[in-house]
């Protein structure tokens, strides 16, 4: 199986970033499966309707959130109404809307993906690894599913690298959100899972993690808000990572990807059977 994982898309930008690149990027590749962390769609805060379906109508399967799950007014309705939108695992069980993993047929694989928010440094939730370890063992990759991949939207590089050697085995891919800046790290683990600590942003890469330079710059001189922030509209990278599983479900090959924008362009060399 041929999949693709995006990072965090903020606002306007990203969201150009993907429509532009993806639908051919997607064909280049000749990818069986796009996920994408949407939790910064709308206005760098949030998920809403338009939003997730400007990136389901560009090629999306799947959209992963975070910590900013629940920013917008119409986040609970959009989650909770759509089995393809994916929460962190580790909110509330039973009280929190919508579903922490989700098990997908995607052009005749069985996509399993799970979404789950760190611990260092971000909101007390429940423990990311006894949350992602429940979602691994109720759909094990080989026995119920066919390629799994796990977001992990965390804060320290650490975390994301243990929850890597967590999954190692039994997951497909292991990825990073959050940070909004890509790693170099992309590698397979020893029992064969893809990892990158974490994938980038798709956005405007002349900015502050995707926010207009001004006002993180004034707080960071001065410890003082001037307003709020507000998210660069320059031309987005859409960034990621590429990953071939082979029959059990494990990676064979794992590679940056990034197109558009400020950054440098690399996007993976496919031969694509006839």
């Amino acid at each position: 199986m041929k999949i693709a994982f995006f990072g965090d898309v903020v606002g306007r930008s990203g969201r150009n970033a993907v429509t532009r690149h993806l639908p051919g990027l997607r064909k280049k590749l000749g990818l069986d499966a796009v996920v994408i962390n949407a939790e910064n769609a709308a206005g760098g805060f949030g998920i809403t309707r338009a939003t997730a379906e400007e990136l389901f109508d560009a090629g999306a399967d799947v959209l992963t959130l975070g910590n900013h799950t629940f920013d917008q007014a119409q986040g609970i309705s959009v989650i909770d109404n759509d089995s393809r939108i994916i929460r962190p695992c580790n909110y509330p069980k039973g009280t929190t809307p919508g579903r922490g993993a989700g098990l997908f047929e995607v052009n005749g694989y069985q996509l399993l993906v799970v979404n789950v928010l760190g611990s260092v440094f971000m909101d007390p939730l429940d423990n990311a690894f006894h949350a992602v370890d429940r979602e691994l063992e109720a759909a094990p990759l080989g026995a119920v599913a066919d390629v799994v991949l796990v977001d992990v939207h965390a804060e320290a590089t650490s975390e994301k690298n243990a929850m890597g050697y967590f999954c190692d085995g039994r997951a497909s891919l292991v990825v990073g959100t959050h940070q909004h800046v890509p790693t170099g790290d992309t590698r397979i683990l020893p029992d064969g899972t893809a990892y990158q600590t974490d994938a980038g942003m798709c956005g405007d890469y002349n900015s502050v993690i995707g926010m207009e330079i001004e006002e993180p710059l004034r707080r960071f001189t001065t410890k003082m808000r001037g307003g709020r922030f507000t998210t660069a509209s320059g031309p987005g990278t859409l960034c990621g990572v590429y990953v071939e599983t082979g029959a059990n479900g494990l990676a064979v090959r794992a590679e940056p990807i990034r197109m558009g924008g400020q950054l440098a362009e690399v996007v993976p060399a496919v031969e694509l059977s006839a």
